[in-house]
């Protein structure tokens, strides 16, 4: 059980950093007016495990903020995530 948890420990870093580095990189290209990550890519960022670094990644570029669904669908993400983690530490212990 060890394993796994260190397995999801990297994992949710790794997705996280992933989802924070995707909104900057849009908001940068944003800016340039270039090729753009769909925002269905941004989403599934933070329902895949970018719970964290999706919103932060919001926050800090000020990227995504107005949208209707980031507004609604992120923060849905970053509850099932809490939820989803309660239940293994909870399962596991």
């Amino acid at each position: 059980m060890e394993f796994l948890i260190r397995v999801l420990i990297i994992y949710y870093l790794l997705i996280n950093v992933v989802a924070f580095t995707a909104y900057g990189i849009d908001k940068r290209k944003a800016m340039r007016n270039q090729w753009r990550i769909p925002e269905f890519t941004l989403i599934t960022l933070a329902f895949i495990g970018g719970f964290a670094g999706a919103p932060l990644g919001m926050l800090m570029f000020h990227h995504k903020t107005r949208k209707l669904k980031f507004r609604l669908l992120i923060p849905v993400a970053v509850i099932l995530h809490i939820i989803l983690i309660i239940f293994i530490v909870v399962t596991v212990h």
